[in-house]
């Protein structure tokens, strides 16, 4: 048994430079998208900065994840695709009038995505962006990001209440989620992706900061109720940068929930009768075998509150993640994340959840990757040793004290 950790992180982020995505427009853009580069202003200074290669700069990206113990990564978007007003994670659904150039911006970047993942084979699964304006459109975009080669599955984007697309749960989105279990492609939901526009007022921006894990969390029992996992038993469902400790509670809230809705639909002097109408012939199983039977966790940084957690969660279902290059993800200290969160725990609970698992849901090649992490990969013994003080440069919220459970 190898004495060191292949760790794969199942969040990172990734885009090219602005002007790097036109050659992967359809021509017919390439003069609106002229014209739209020359007059757009980045709004975020880590785009800005000299660091911000570390988004397209493959040969610095594999140093720097190799220097931090990772061997391999799952690829979310991160920098501004063309035509978009921000990065495409945080920007609202696109209007009828914006539909059409926000859908070819995305398109480009699953075309430059595939390109980017193919400069280093093996190490990287690469997410492709879907729009739900037209679900015909997504299906083909589906078929054609994993015939070209991206192994990370889709993102879902979030559609929260006044977004002007149907709620996760509608039946209108069943084509895509029949393509995705045929072809074994992980439908993933990346936090802050489904929250409603609110501004910039000082406590708009904290009001952002309490909502945002929930209305990401919502895609969970918007599928789970709406029946889709019942109608597509084999569909993987993957909910990252959103907490994990959360998860138990919630299930315990859905089971509940479940429980009297479908009681209640069997005595009609009921108040509930009428909620709970038809609900168990449509979702099929109840809340907690749908999680243990079709979901799983991007815990990017998982903290030490969460970890006493992992057997309600699943041991099979949890997958770290550095959150790179993000100021608040773990590098250049993950092998300290890894610590204050999983030192004393069993060698096998700790190869699953750093790696495993990922490995598993994601189709990477844990033999191939084991030979890189011989090279590079935390040692059995480092992880296994607690953190006694943390590094004074780290940012992430890994290193925070005193966390504690919470329903979101």
């Amino acid at each position: 048994m190898s004495e060191r950790y292949t760790v794969i992180s199942a969040d990172c982020h990734a885009g090219a430079d602005l002007l790097d995505y036109r050659p992967y427009l359809e021509s017919k853009h390439h003069e609106a998208f002229d014209a739209w580069a020359a007059t757009y202003v980045n709004p975020y200074e880590d785009l800005m900065a000299d660091t911000a290669d570390r988004n397209w700069n493959s040969a610095r990206r594999v140093a720097d994840l190799e220097a931090d113990g990772i061997v391999a990564e799952v690829v979310f978007p991160n920098t501004i695709p063309p035509f978009f007003p921000s990065a495409s994670l945080m920007a609202p659904a696109p209007t009828r009038e914006e539909f059409e150039q926000r859908w070819a911006g995305l398109r480009a970047h699953n075309r430059w995505l595939a390109d980017f993942c193919a400069e280093a084979p093996g190490r990287r699964a690469g997410v492709a962006q879907i729009l739900l304006n037209d679900v015909d459109e997504a299906v083909r975009e589906i078929r054609r990001s994993k015939e070209a080669g991206l192994t990370g599955g889709i993102l879902l984007p979030g559609a929260p209440p006044g977004s002007g697309v149907p709620e996760l749960y509608s039946d209108a989105y069943d084509p895509i989620w029949a393509v995705c279990a045929e072809l074994d492609v992980p439908v993933n939901h990346h936090g802050g992706s489904a929250s409603p526009p609110l501004g910039e007022d000082p406590a708009a921006r904290a009001v952002f900061m309490v909502e945002t894990t929930w209305f990401s969390h919502r895609a969970l029992w918007h599928l789970i109720f709406g029946g889709a996992f019942n109608r597509h038993p084999s569909l993987k469902l993957i909910l990252t940068e959103q907490g994990s400790g959360w998860i138990p509670g919630v299930l315990d809230m859905l089971d509940y929930y479940h429980d009297r809705l479908v009681a209640a639909a069997t005595k009609a002097s009921t108040a509930e009768s009428k909620f709970g109408a038809g609900l168990a012939e449509s979702m099929g199983k109840g809340p907690s075998q749908v999680w243990r039977d079709n979901c799983f966790v991007g815990a990017s940084f998982m903290r030490p509150h969460e970890v006493p957690l992992r057997d309600r969660i699943g041991l099979d279902k949890i997958m770290w993640g550095s959150d790179y290059p993000h100021d608040e993800g773990t590098t250049p200290f993950s092998r300290e994340g890894l610590r204050i969160a999983y030192a004393g725990l069993p060698r096998d609970e700790v190869a699953a959840m750093v790696g495993g698992n990922a490995a598993r849901v994601y189709g990477f090649d844990l033999p191939s990757l084991d030979k890189v992490a011989a090279r590079v990969g935390p040692t059995v013994a480092e992880i296994a040793e607690p953190l006694k003080e943390i590094p004074a440069e780290a940012s992430s919220p890994a290193f925070a004290l005193g966390g504690s459970v919470r329903v979101w």
